[in-house]
């Protein structure tokens, strides 16, 4: 296996460009307006404990532990690339709480101590695992950037616990959590303190996985929750894509520390099943509101489309994994993939507002043709919100975000790699690098060594990239261009041709036949109605035609203008018709499709039809 590490994101600093400001929204806007929605609705104050049935205090949910959890992890990654007294201080006092409450064995879940003490570890999908695994993630990341390690203290207490009932008893209502997340966090908090219980609890959940019924209700089976198969042999993407995807890339880690062939195998094999056969042009998984699941190869609507973000995030976490123990350059592709347009569309352009589906399609007159019906269609909403009822997606968005640096660059003894491009500069060991570019606006990258002589420096040549120019002689190995760094003061400029590219998607994806999508670059573009006027769906787009890309400020990214036809109006045309239509030539404008539905309620579309020759 290779084995390569992650150049910690605190290594990394981000000197300007698109991602720049999405961090600074992120560190400016939108932390704060999560947290503020959050102890609007009783978050933050069901850490109190002072719920009581009939009592004017929310009632707290059994997945709030994990709302606030990813808060303080997001936090805690503001904190480690620069001081915050207000956000540290909120932490310490989550942490008091923690103290406070905590069960005299270790436990501590908000829910089952205060309104179902007599189900403790005794409901599958309850989120207890799933909740604990997420405060160890905010415990390691608040460790990390404070040197404070009360709050794993703390929870190692917990763990000790999990392991007694789990492992040594036996007594819990159930042997694996329903929805995995404990398994990653365990193998996280691992290669922190390398302590052998948590690599042995990591893989005592992993191990038990798939060989028993368990936890079952009346509207699922086992694939729902990955529990149809023993994990080294799970080859296609079943069930909850959340929930997949977290169990994947603990496969991941683990597959890492352990050496673990079976479990590479099972991950390359998952991975290449949901890139190939379940996963939108964008980035976005879990095609369905049923279970918020993946389903059959190639069945991917788009105006139905579920593609939670959370789930993008969780395929780029699967894929960041993948990328250091398999280095190819088609995990380092989805990473990015996932960055431009699966899970930036889950974000508002102002950064207060998200969207836990991301369609591909919206047609509002869909919305309201059930006239004679007190309700309709079931389909994603339309304009983003600021918190949910399951508000899982807006603390995962500014964590994610937050330490998006650590995906960009890894490192091994003879050699440094670059997956990501963004205007930043790095420490690796004695090596220091820089990278100047305007990426994504073109595709133009200069890097600057020093101190990596008789290394190998190796760049990620984008998946989308058909033609790029370099004048350092390289060889290419799966993906990436590989270059010798013969002295002490090593720069080398490539330049990724980014055309206009026209995408046609597999013949046995019904909703896109006969289509294109539209990409410069990484990023997915879509057509607004709000640009393009009224029956969206009627235009074509000249496919020959020279487009004009011009940078619009608002989205960050260029907004693309080509040519078009649409259906001539005409008042007194029947319905159906022997000669067809006449048509006229139209201006066709394009938008990142990360920056749809923020101009108010709209017609939507990534796919659309080509002009007939």
């Amino acid at each position: 296996m290779d084995h390569f590490q992650p150049v910690d994101f605190s290594a990394v600093d981000i000197t300007g460009g698109f991602w720049a400001e999405k961090q600074k929204c992120i560190c400016d806007v939108t932390i704060f307006s999560v947290r503020d929605q959050f102890a609007q609705t009783g978050r933050f104050r069901a850490f109190d404990f002072d719920w009581t049935e009939g009592s004017d205090v929310p009632r707290p949910h059994y997945f709030w532990d994990s709302d606030i959890a990813k808060w303080m992890e997001s936090a805690a990654y503001l904190l480690q690339k620069a001081p915050n007294d207000e956000l540290q201080a909120q932490i310490e006092t989550l942490i008091d709480r923690i103290a406070q409450h905590q069960d005299s064995d270790g436990y501590f879940n908000i829910y089952h101590t205060v309104v179902e003490p007599e189900n403790r570890f005794r409901i599958r999908d309850h989120h207890e695992l799933y909740c604990l695994g997420h405060l160890i993630e905010a415990g390691v990341a608040y460790y990390n950037a404070t040197g404070r390690d009360r709050l794993l203290n703390l929870l190692d207490r917990y763990i000790d616990l999990v392991i007694r009932v789990f492992c040594v008893e036996k007594s819990a209502g159930f042997t694996t959590p329903g929805h995995e997340e404990i398994e990653l966090a365990l193998l996280r908090l691992y290669r922190v303190r390398r302590d052998r219980k948590y690599l042995d609890l990591a893989m005592f959940f992993l191990n038990e996985r798939g060989k028993r019924e368990e936890g079952l209700t009346d509207w699922c089976n086992t694939r729902y929750n990955q529990s149809h198969l023993p994990v080294r042999q799970q080859r296609t993407a079943e069930g909850h894509a959340v929930r997949a995807c977290y169990l994947y890339s603990a496969m991941a880690d683990a597959a890492m520390e352990t050496g673990d062939a079976e479990l590479l195998a099972a991950c390359r094999a998952l991975f290449d099943d949901i890139v190939s056969k379940k996963m939108y042009i964008t980035g976005g998984i879990g095609s369905s509101h049923h279970g918020e699941a993946f389903t059959t190869a190639y069945d991917l609507p788009n105006d139905t489309a579920y593609n939670e973000t959370c789930a993008s995030i969780a395929l780029a976490m699967f894929a960041d994994r993948m990328k250091e123990i398999d280095l190819d350059a088609k995990y380092a592709d989805i990473v990015e993939r996932e960055w431009y347009n699966g899970i930036l569309a889950g974000l508002s352009l102002d950064g207060k507002a998200f969207f836990y589906e991301n369609p591909l399609e919206i047609r509002l007159a869909d919305r309201t043709r059930h006239r004679s019906m007190s309700s309709g269609d079931r389909l994603p909403i339309t304009q983003r919100l600021e918190v949910f009822g399951c508000s899982c997606c807006p603390p995962n968005v500014t964590r994610f975000l937050a330490s998006m640096e650590g995906s960009v660059l890894s490192a091994a003894d003879d050699a440094i790699v670059v997956h990501q491009f963004l205007p930043c500069k790095a420490q690796i060991g004695d090596a220091a690098l820089q990278m100047e570019t305007r990426y994504p606006l073109d595709g133009k990258v200069c890097l600057s060594l020093s101190g990596a002589k008789g290394k190998r420096l190796m760049v990620r040549i984008p998946g989308w990239c058909r033609q790029y120019t370099c004048p350092t002689p390289c060889e290419v190995q799966r993906g990436y261009a590989v270059f010798d760094v013969d002295s002490d003061r090593f720069s080398l400029e490539m330049d990724f041709s980014m055309p206009l590219t026209f995408y046609y998607a597999h013949p046995a994806v019904c909703a896109d036949a006969g289509k294109c999508a539209l990409m410069r670059g990484p990023v997915v573009y879509c057509m607004e109605g709000v640009d393009n006027g009224e029956r969206l769906f009627d235009l074509t787009v000249d496919l020959t035609c020279t487009p004009q890309v011009r940078d619009d400020a608002s989205f960050g990214l260029p907004v693309l203008e080509l040519r078009g036809t649409r259906t001539r109006d005409a008042a007194d045309a029947p319905l159906y018709a022997c000669d067809a239509p006449e048509r006229t030539a139209v201006p066709v404008t394009f938008i990142p499709y990360c920056g749809f539905a923020n101009r108010g309620e709209t017609d939507m579309t990534v796919w659309f039809r080509p002009t007939a020759e």
